[in-house]
């Protein structure tokens, strides 16, 4: 058996072949596409998606999996829980336009396939801090 082959690109990501399968180590391609990501779906939320289910939404973060075909979007979204159900429900339907939209400003072959997940954690940070002011309190 001969050892694995290395092969380097221009973006300093390396494909490793062994045994047939391709291994991909993208170095930080991976963090800078989903900056890039963050930025067009944040914009695209703000001015051009005309979905009245859509509320007041922040993305607060987004995950890409290794591969790059997958990706997570973090939303804040302002509001009780059936208006951030109604704002899920408008950002899932719209995920195909998105997706769409990633492609051709990022001038990407494939963009990754986008799920919406609400982030909970202003919430939990605000219910960890009234437990410790309770706490205080009580000391």
């Amino acid at each position: 058996m001969i050892g694995p082959s290395v092969y380097s690109f221009i973006d300093g990501s390396m494909t490793r072949w062994l045994d047939g399968q391709i291994m991909l180590a993208h170095g930080h391609r991976r963090e800078r596409l989903a900056d890039q990501i963050h930025a067009e779906v944040a914009e695209m939320i703000a001015g051009e998606l005309k979905d009245p289910r859509i509320g007041f939404a922040t993305v607060t973060h987004v995950d890409l999996s290794p591969d790059l075909h997958h990706g997570r979007v973090l939303v804040s979204i302002l509001g009780d829980a059936e208006s951030q159900r109604e704002t899920l429900e408008g950002l899932s339907s719209a995920a195909g336009y998105v997706r769409y939209q990633i492609s051709h400003r990022l001038r990407l072959r494939r963009a990754p396939e986008l799920v919406f997940v609400l982030d909970r954690g202003a919430e939990e940070g605000q219910r960890i801090e009234t437990l410790l002011q309770k706490l205080q309190e009580e000391s």
